[in-house]
């Protein structure tokens, strides 16, 4: 990070309103696409309830942070993993299976949710859901945000060349798996 904090970041620290409503016009877009493609574990907490976490603890620690507002995007992306990882674990450990599967005869069939069908067609990010987590994060911030490595590589907390390898193989295995699409049907889209 910087030695020096750039104009914007000197604000927030010292409370100004506008500067922080420009981090936040600046980021929290990209941080709610991002954490809607990374798995919570828990049906009950969504990205945009990850996100508000980020954004309160980046708020109450922005004292211990020195660089310029771009670099802010990859600290408050660190929180947000972070903040995210604490609540999969954090589910793991309370999950429970409250029914019996041999007593559901009584009960009616489940029905089809048509939003998770709609989110089913979107072939892109199915796709890259479906890499490795460190692939798919990578390719996510870099391809889908437009990070740059370094930025990424603060984000996740691995160096720059883990970004570098990770994205990689997630292009690779997403070029495998296209190219094993092609000729099946109208579902892939030429560009």
């Amino acid at each position: 990070m910087a030695d020096r904090d750039d104009d914007v970041v000197a604000r927030a620290k010292d409370g100004d309103p506008e500067a922080w409503r420009e981090l936040h016009r600046a980021h929290a877009g990209r941080l709610l696409a991002w954490l809607s493609t990374r798995p919570s574990g828990d049906s009950m907490v969504a990205g945009e309830d990850v996100a508000a976490e980020a954004w309160l603890v980046a708020a109450t620690r922005i004292a211990d942070f020195h660089g310029t507002s771009s670099e802010f995007a990859g600290w408050l992306f660190g929180i947000a993993r972070k903040i995210g990882g604490s609540t999969r674990r954090r589910s793991e450990r309370r999950r429970t299976d409250p029914s019996d599967p041999h007593d559901a005869d009584g009960h009616l069939p489940a029905a089809p949710d048509p939003v998770l069908a709609l989110a089913g067609q979107d072939w892109v990010r199915h796709a890259i859901a479906s890499l490795p987590p460190r692939e798919r994060d990578v390719i996510g911030l870099v391809d889908g945000l437009g990070f740059d490595n370094s930025a990424a590589a603060t984000t996740l907390g691995i160096s720059a060349v883990a970004v570098r390898v990770a994205r990689h193989r997630g292009l690779r295995r997403l070029r495998g798996r296209l190219s094993g699409l092609e000729g099946r049907g109208p579902e892939v889209p030429r560009g």
